[in-house]
């Protein structure tokens, strides 16, 4: 699904209601509704993702799948191009399925998960943000510190022990993957090239 149709299902969640988003052999992700008041969110408006892999039922973070990406440029360096492309439409609001049809046959050595779970948890990552989040951002949209973090994990540019410890310190992606596209800074550009960060 596209991101504005994910939205109108968030949207119309309950209290307490659960909703199946993609399954995939024994795997599952849901969105649930949660009955609890979390400090700073808005008990209308929040809700959880959730992985359930067989026996097993957990909230993944956004870790899984900037960790998943970087294994799977390790394996193949060769269609990192391509999973700039994917991650950056699923950003954009493109159906995440859609998007991994470009790659769906490849094999990778290393992953988490499928790449249709990885595709499925980041749309899910962004609309959550969007949805959420209400603090005040050094980004514009906010949601571009996320994708910065997608882009430079794709790009492979330190060991992943480093970049994990900079996004769990709450560090900033590098600033080229995020300047040209984010309205608070001065080196913003309208119609961008793809890859524009790449080139």
């Amino acid at each position: 699904m596209k991101k504005e149709d994910v939205f109108k299902i968030i949207e119309k969640l309950k209290i307490g209601e659960k909703k199946t988003i993609f399954n995939l052999k024994e795997v599952e992700i849901y969105i649930l509704r949660p009955t609890k008041q979390f400090k700073n969110y808005d008990i209308n408006k929040n809700f959880q993702i959730f992985l359930k892999e067989g026996n097993r039922e957990f909230r993944p973070n956004h870790l899984r799948v900037m960790i998943d990406l970087n294994l799977r440029v390790r394996s193949r360096t060769d269609l990192k191009e391509k999973l700039f492309t994917i991650f950056d439409n699923i950003y954009y609001g493109n159906d995440p399925l859609e998007e991994i049809e470009i790659i769906k046959n490849e094999k990778f050595e290393h992953s988490l998960n499928n790449i249709e779970i990885i595709a499925i948890l980041s749309q899910l990552f962004i609309i959550e943000q969007e949805y959420n989040y209400n603090k005040e951002s050094n980004f514009d949209p906010p949601i571009l510190f996320y994708q910065g973090w997608i882009r430079q994990f794709i790009d492979n540019t330190k060991e992943i022990d480093n970049l994990c410890m900079s996004v769990c310190k709450g560090q900033p992606p590098k600033a080229n993957y995020t300047n040209k596209e984010s309205k608070k800074n001065k080196k913003y550009c309208e119609n961008l090239e793809k890859h524009w960060y790449y080139l």
